[in-house]
């Protein structure tokens, strides 16, 4: 079986984010990034599929040079090779295009990605290469069961859980429960240093939309305290100034 994993090079959770002067890029000045959490799930995944059958395991990005450390890392966890699409990933569909030139004649029977990225919480990714490549896709995924060509998934709808079956090759979002992310060792971590990490060319995609201005969320009022006594007056802020009431 030959999986293609989809990972991203985002924040760490605990950055603070701060924005260029012009208020239109990300500052990364500082800024500690990591592999996007929902797909160390859905790499996890695929190495245990691997790992019961005789498989590969292809890692891909889409990024510049300063992403190679977090490729590194996806490599150290047991990645069989990886794959740098050279460029910033401006968008979703960008993304999607650039996955979907890469893996279109590669033969993979299995396209996982992680159910969104933390920074930019699109979610969009898997269903663009899913309809790019024409093939079956079913997103935030609980569970997944291969059973030689059928795929058994399971996935939370509201007031229960949805089991789907589809047939390889396919495209799946992966979110938590699906596996528990690992941590590479030094064996792997030794490894990652001579596993194959291929950089390509992207391929030419229009631009449909552009990035006017990024703000950070107004800062908080202050908090006005009422002591428990001045019940009247809780209710006339509440009215008055709240709105809430």
């Amino acid at each position: 079986m030959k999986i293609l994993v989809c990972i991203s090079n985002v924040p760490d959770t605990t950055t603070k984010i701060n924005f260029s002067d012009d208020q239109k890029s990300f500052n990364a000045t500082g800024v500690q990034f990591i592999i996007n959490p929902y797909d160390e799930i859905a790499l996890t995944r695929a190495l245990e599929l691997t790992e019961t059958s005789a498989g590969s395991v292809t890692v891909i990005n889409v990024g510049d040079a300063s992403t190679e450390p977090t490729i590194r890392k996806a490599l150290a966890i047991g990645a069989t090779d990886a794959v740098r699409i050279n460029a910033l990933p401006r968008d979703a569909y960008f993304v999607a295009r650039q996955i979907s030139e890469y893996a279109k004649d590669k033969g993979f029977d299995l396209i996982i990605t992680g159910r969104e990225s933390i920074d930019y919480n699109g979610a969009q990714v898997a269903a663009m290469t899913g309809e790019i490549l024409d093939l079956p896709t079913v997103s935030v995924v609980k569970s997944l069961i291969i059973d030689g060509n059928t795929a058994t998934l399971e996935r939370e709808i509201e007031g229960g859980k949805e089991v789907v079956t589809c047939p390889l090759p396919m495209v799946v979002s992966a979110t938590e429960g699906m596996a528990e992310p690992r941590i590479p060792n030094m064996r792997g971590i030794m490894s990652a240093r001579t596993k194959p990490l291929n950089v390509v060319e992207p391929v030419e995609v229009p631009v449909f939309q552009q990035v006017i201005s990024y703000e950070k969320p107004a800062a908080r009022s202050q908090v006005k305290l009422v002591n428990a006594e001045e019940v009247n007056k809780l209710v006339e802020l509440l009215h008055a100034e709240a709105k809430a009431i």
